[in-house]
Parts: structure tokens; sequence; C-alpha cells
């Protein structure tokens, strides 16, 4: 595993220190990779959400009114869970 020397502002340097005694992290360093995994994740899901947009906006106009699509929500919803 790799070492890295970070600065933080005494505020930030606390709320870990805090964070770390609260017993759920065992240490800072196991904070701040939490800290990473939770972003990336983050990051991973709001990549999803954008190519999701682009492909609904390359496929066109819908002509479907919302309570057409609603109702069909619900009935592809309903089908997975019989």
């Amino acid at each position: 595993m790799a070492t890295m020397t970070v600065s933080l502002p005494d505020p930030m340097k606390d709320w870990i220190e805090a964070q770390t005694r609260t017993g759920e992290y065992a240490s800072s360093s196991d904070y701040v990779r939490d800290l990473v995994r939770r972003d990336r994740e983050q990051k991973d899901r709001l990549g999803a959400l954008r190519k999701l947009i682009d492909e609904a906006e390359a496929s066109g106009v819908n002509l479907r009114t919302l309570d057409e699509i609603f109702a069909e929500a619900r009935t592809a919803v309903r089908s997975r869970h019989c």
C-alpha cells in the first residue's frame, strides 16, 4: 500500500480525528479511504446518469403523455415483482 502525505487546515484535521474517535473508523487513513471510495461511487453513478441523459436526448421526442409513461413504468415494476 502506498503512503501519501496530505496537508489539511486544522478544522479539517480535527474533524477527521473526531470521526475516528466515534469508533466507526479505525484510523484517519481508514476515514479518508472511505471518503475516496464514496467519491468514486458517486462519480460512477453520476457518469451513468449523464450517459442515460445523453441517450434520452439522442432518442428524440416522445409523443406519449406523462400519464402514459407513468402507467407503463408502473406496469413494468409490477411485472418484475410477480
